[in-house]
């Protein structure tokens, strides 16, 4: 998480993804939603602006998504941004409590021993999320510098001032400690059109994440391919029958099978992770399905029955209050999950 200055003005989210960007403007006291809005974006022209500060496409696109795509109101332009998670680093480790003092130390010696980037190249922060007698649990963050130098970069380029900068998985998982008894030891699967990011959320942190590059994108061209439809019809087979009970039930349950595999090991990986190296007393007691490419019906029964843990579809759409706004159609609410949690960041969060 880099926090960049703190500012007496309320604050919205800007959440950017490799397929498109969300704004959302919300009173976080009453949930109520002020503005909203997204545009999809052609992923490879995202890349290139990740990788490419001085690359215009991020910044020309946020700019037209503020003037021309955005329902109601946003009243700031003070934006915390949400990153993608899949770009980014976190580990959560334990110090010793006589050792809190030297704790910049030890934070250079896990980016050392795990992260596969020189340190010199990274944004890195912390988090003490607990104290006993003998130790201190710390969770760090780390995340290329040119990737925040290309967000905070296009965000200005829109005239956007921005505050924060976080992995969008934290931001997904406000909402969901909020709405769904987030205080449960909670496993996170937040399925987005290209990718699906992978987190456990205890008490209110994050404690390791996880990355695979499926996503709701990939189950229909999954679909397409296995059955010889069009990616058209492919979607709708997705989104209308998915992996319940219909005739094409077996047939599409085959199609999604691998990359549905795919994720269940990522996040078998993730459960042993916690586990096995920061919580051997705790168990992960519900597993919470998230995100655009989470509308497949009969999801959560499969990763009950892959995970043997409750699985199911969260709803967090309950606690947002649109008020007198047209709603997201109930197909794309799911992409405004990470963005509500930007947007709910009070202002007293954001640091010098």
């Amino acid at each position: 998480m880099s926090k960049l200055f703190y500012s007496n003005k309320p604050v919205i989210g800007l959440d950017i993804s490799l397929t498109g960007i969300k704004v959302m403007a919300i009173d976080a006291n009453k949930w109520r939603v002020l503005g909203y809005g997204s545009l999809d974006l052609d992923p490879a022209a995202v890349q290139k602006s990740l990788n490419d500060p001085e690359d215009t496409y991020l910044g020309e696109s946020i700019t037209a998504l503020l003037k021309d795509h955005v329902i109601g109101t946003l009243g700031s332009d003070y934006a915390v941004i949400g990153i993608p998670t899949g770009r980014t680093f976190s580990r959560t480790f334990t110090i010793p409590t006589k050792e809190v003092a030297r704790i910049k130390s030890a934070l250079e010696i896990e980016v050392e021993q795990y992260i596969p980037l020189p340190i010199s190249s990274l944004y890195v922060d912390y988090r003490i999320v607990e104290r006993t007698k003998d130790l201190v649990t710390v969770i760090m963050t780390a995340v290329p510098q040119v990737l925040v130098d290309a967000c905070t970069h296009a965000a200005e380029i829109a005239g956007l001032t921005p505050v924060m900068v976080i992995p969008s998985i934290d931001a997904v998982a406000r909402v969901l400690e909020a709405t769904e008894e987030g205080k449960l030891s909670t496993l996170i699967i937040d399925v987005g059109p290209a990718t699906t990011d992978i987190a456990v959320l205890e008490g209110s942190a994050i404690r390791v994440t996880g990355s695979v590059g499926i996503g709701g994108n990939t189950f229909t061209l999954d679909i397409a391919n296995k059955l010889g439809v069009s990616l058209e019809n492919a979607h709708q087979f997705k989104v209308i029958n998915g992996l319940s009970l219909s005739p094409r039930q077996a047939k599409i349950t085959k199609a999604l099978h691998p990359s549905l595999e795919r994720i269940i090991t990522e996040s078998k990986k993730v459960i042993r992770y916690y586990n096995e190296r920061l919580n051997e007393e705790k168990t992960i007691e519900q597993v919470l399905i998230v995100g655009g490419g989470s509308n497949i019906p009969g999801m959560g029964d499969y990763f009950t029955n892959a995970l043997v843990m409750p699985a199911r579809i969260a709803s967090p759409w309950q606690k947002l209050n649109f008020g007198k706004l047209k709603e997201p159609s109930k197909q794309f609410r799911p992409r405004y999950i990470s963005v509500a949690g930007l947007a709910s960041i009070a202002r007293e969060e954001v640091f010098l």
